[in-house]
């Protein structure tokens, strides 16, 4: 008879069974909960003084628990998000086993009665319309990295692409014919389609001229994909280059999401709602497009420094 009190087969089939064969979840997301659980039980073992393969479900109660989220956050200094994010996997689990086997519902509702601590919301940055061109026209465009990473940052400008979506984006994703689109994966595993500009078109495709369609868009050094730890690397590493021209940029955190907020920024900013004027009016949005591909005009450089280069 199988024995329900150990812990490691409930571990199991919550990542194996649970989380890939019923939910499917995204793959960044069953990362992170095998990531908490890859925490929590070495830390119960030493509390619980039980080998971490003999551990019992009823080892993980509720006061260590209690005891393990003041652990990440005193001695690993996690925020209280992260906290939050690990505290849900753990009742994930909770109810997981609650599910499956009856005798462990009181356990359940012991772990599950935890509470998520209160944090503040994290104020959203953004960048203006000044720091997205200084931004753009960091990167030197005479070296091949150096077209990468234009192409790269005028992707996330022009798309609102998360990190992740832009590093994991093929180039079957892309339609750079008739209306020029990029078809992303985002959160979820949800597909959405974004127009793109003729500006990113024309940079975009001699980046992608010889590529399989099966390959990934923005390949680093050594011609594997980039990861998205790679592409807050390289917006990070422009925002300091640019932030010696526009002093609104120093001491501002920067990252891939910043990019991301600026067209909603812009949007608000002109007293405008940008969805329903691109419905109701799709002339308008052409001529809008057409006046940012011409603003755009002016990041491109040659190798001589002289900018505003047609692309």
């Amino acid at each position: 008879m199988r024995d329900h009190s150990l812990l490691g087969p409930w571990v199991r089939r919550f990542l194996l069974e649970y989380l890939v064969a019923e939910r499917n979840l995204a793959r960044n997301t069953q990362v992170s909960y095998r990531d908490t659980l890859i925490l929590l039980l070495p830390f119960v073992s030493r509390l619980a003084a039980v080998p971490i393969d003999r551990l019992a479900v009823h080892d993980v109660s509720a006061d260590r628990v209690r005891t393990f989220l003041d652990y990440i956050e005193r001695e690993r200094g996690c925020s209280g998000v992260t906290r939050n994010q690990r505290l849900a996997t753990i009742h994930s689990l909770a109810r997981f086993v609650g599910m499956r086997s009856p005798e462990h519902l009181d356990w359940c509702s012991q772990i599950r009665s935890v509470p998520f601590k209160k944090v503040a919301k994290t104020v959203i940055g953004y960048l203006d319309k000044p720091e997205v061109e200084a931004l753009l026209r960091a990167p030197n465009r005479c070296t091949s990295l150096g077209s990468r990473d234009h192409a790269l940052l005028l992707f996330l400008y022009n798309s609102g692409a998360r990190a992740d979506e832009a590093a994991s984006l093929r180039v079957s994703n892309l339609q750079l014919g008739t209306s020029p689109s990029a078809r992303i994966l985002g959160k979820g595993n949800k597909w959405r389609v974004c127009p793109l500009w003729p500006v990113t078109v024309a940079t975009l495709r001699p980046l992608v001229a010889e590529r399989g369609a099966d390959e990934h868009v923005f390949l680093g050094r050594t011609r594997d994909p980039i990861t998205r730890f790679g592409v807050h690397r390289i917006v990070k590493a422009y925002a300091t280059e640019a932030a010696k021209s526009v002093d609104s940029m120093q001491g501002k955190r920067i990252s891939p999401h910043s990019i991301r907020h600026y067209l909603p920024f812009r949007t608000m900013s002109s007293g405008t709602d940008e969805l329903s004027r691109s419905m109701v009016k799709p002339t308008s949005r052409r001529r809008e497009v057409r006046a940012i591909t011409r603003h755009s005009s002016g990041y491109a450089t040659d190798c001589s420094g002289n900018r505003g280069v047609g692309l």
